[in-house]
């Protein structure tokens, strides 16, 4: 029986089917946002964030994490005021937690860029309830990393100085050929750029919570913010190739800047850092971690602010296939390092990782290990995948993993010197692990006030992906 017209509805949106074609569905596929909201419906629910009074809950946890961040800012303020001696530092472990914790901190903002950018490019919808979380996280991590390589050079006061040249009125210039130099470059133009991509991103959301809010100073401070948006074609135009520039200038950062934090360590000569796969292993564990950062932060976020129908399971397992991938990159980066130092015939390079996994660090090799390339295994299993806590669990254990390897890397590289009397243990005081937890009381506390006062769902995006923005959408079922 031939059928004239016939509509099959998707999850996502309505399909026409021509004359004497078989009535099949499309593609099953998970919706991107549940409940079947309106475009009023989106708003209403982002907007009422930002206008609701803080409950116990939030209260509570920003007290906490606030409380920590004030002991971290107390013990940066007593290191600055005593000198970094009061560190564990020694000879020859030059670098401890400072240096680790700094490029810790630095691969976590990496997710934020790739997400935002390079799926904006890609043109990856599932994207949309997710970016601006990660957005936000990148420029909180970028704050914390920052602390550690200027307190490591001791005055920090004169390094912000010394380390930037002045044009035509600097008498003794930087060492443009130092990588530590590099990174001051690399770091400052990733942190600008990703704040001006997060910042342009927000403007329509701005102007949306700007009409939905109550209060004359709330009103002011978003109408101040949203810098007189208007929503008009003219605008969106503006809009639209401004945020595609800065995608285009953001997405070769992610490659850029943790490479150059690679460099580090690459270009020295030193057994265990002088390797050519540093540059491609730093970027992947970098968005290893962050990855799993942002699904950290997300989970406690659709739980807290009740955003289950945005931010989805769909979302969650996409996140977890990417932590897969770059988890089983990290590993290959594990095996090869090992393959090539026997490979080399070097018995310095091959001595400094049989070190790695059976000397005094031996334990933190075989944490850094069953967290990074052992745990993300079970994200071969689709139900695995998206079972809450069990993720939930992984991606603490993938960020434990992380920070072990960039620990591993620098300890063990640096405790066996060539001259075997001067091989020394380190150990951090309890003023490097103050530090070290204030800056997660810093990140933690940002992201709360983020949450609660900017639309931390990217309402202007969910809207574009919602079925009744499509052009042929059509609101009768056949």
């Amino acid at each position: 029986m031939a059928i004239e017209e016939q509509k099959v509805v998707s999850h996502s949106r309505t399909v026409s089917l021509g004359d004497n074609t078989p009535a099949l569905p499309e593609e099953l596929r998970d919706p991107l946002v549940l409940g079947n909201p309106s475009i009023h419906d989106i708003s209403e629910k982002i907007a009422s964030i930002t206008d609701s009074p803080m409950n116990l809950k939030f209260l509570l946890a920003i007290g906490a994490t606030a409380s920590l961040a004030g002991w971290g800012v107390l013990t940066i303020v007593y290191t600055i005021a005593t000198g970094i001696g009061v560190w564990g530092l020694n000879n020859p472990v030059g670098w401890g937690w400072d240096i680790t914790n700094f490029v810790f901190w630095i691969g976590i903002g990496h997710a934020g860029t790739l997400i935002s950018a390079i799926l904006y490019l890609f043109r990856q919808k599932w994207r949309t309830a997710i970016n601006r979380a990660a957005e936000a996280m990148t420029i909180f991590a970028v704050i914390c990393a920052l602390i550690f390589p200027l307190l490591h050079t001791g005055r920090p006061w004169l390094a912000i100085y010394w380390l930037l040249p002045y044009p035509n009125q600097m008498q003794m210039w930087v060492n443009f050929r130092s990588p530590l130099l590099w990174d001051v470059f690399a770091v400052s133009t990733y942190g600008t750029v990703s704040a001006l991509f997060w910042f342009l991103g927000l403007i329509p959301d701005l102007a949306t919570v700007r009409n939905y809010v109550k209060g004359p100073v709330k009103k002011m401070a978003y109408w101040l913010t949203s810098l007189g948006w208007t929503g008009s074609n003219r605008a969106w135009h503006h809009y639209e190739v401004a945020y595609m520039i800065l995608a285009g200038i953001s997405t070769p950062l992610v490659l850029s800047v943790h490479t150059i934090v690679s460099f580090d360590f690459a270009v020295s000569v030193l057994p265990g850092w002088h390797t050519t796969i540093f540059p491609p292993y730093f970027v992947a564990g970098a968005v290893f971690s962050g990855f799993a950062m942002v699904m950290t932060l997300l989970i406690i976020t659709r739980e807290i602010l009740d955003l289950k129908d945005y931010i989805t399971l769909k979302h969650l397992d996409n996140m977890n296939k990417i932590i897969l991938t770059t988890g089983m990159m990290v590993g290959y980066a594990y095996t090869m390092e090992f393959f090539i130092a026997w490979y080399s015939g070097n018995p310095y390079e091959l001595s400094v990782f049989i070190n790695r996994a059976t000397g005094d660090y031996a334990w933190s090799y075989w944490a850094m290990f069953i967290c990074n390339v052992v745990s993300p295994q079970v994200y071969w299993f689709k139900n695995l995948r998206r079972n809450i806590p069990l993720m939930f669990i992984i991606s603490i254990f993938v960020n434990i993993g992380m920070w072990f390897e960039r620990f591993t890397i620098i300890s063990t590289s640096l405790h066996h010197d060539f001259l075997p009397g001067s091989w020394g243990y380190y150990s951090p005081t309890w003023v490097e692990v103050s530090i070290f937890a204030g800056t997660f009381g810093i990140f933690l506390t940002l992201f709360l006030l983020f949450a609660k006062f900017v639309p931390v769902i990217a309402i202007s995006e969910v809207k574009a992906i919602m079925p009744t923005a499509q052009p042929h959408h059509h609101n009768e079922h056949h």
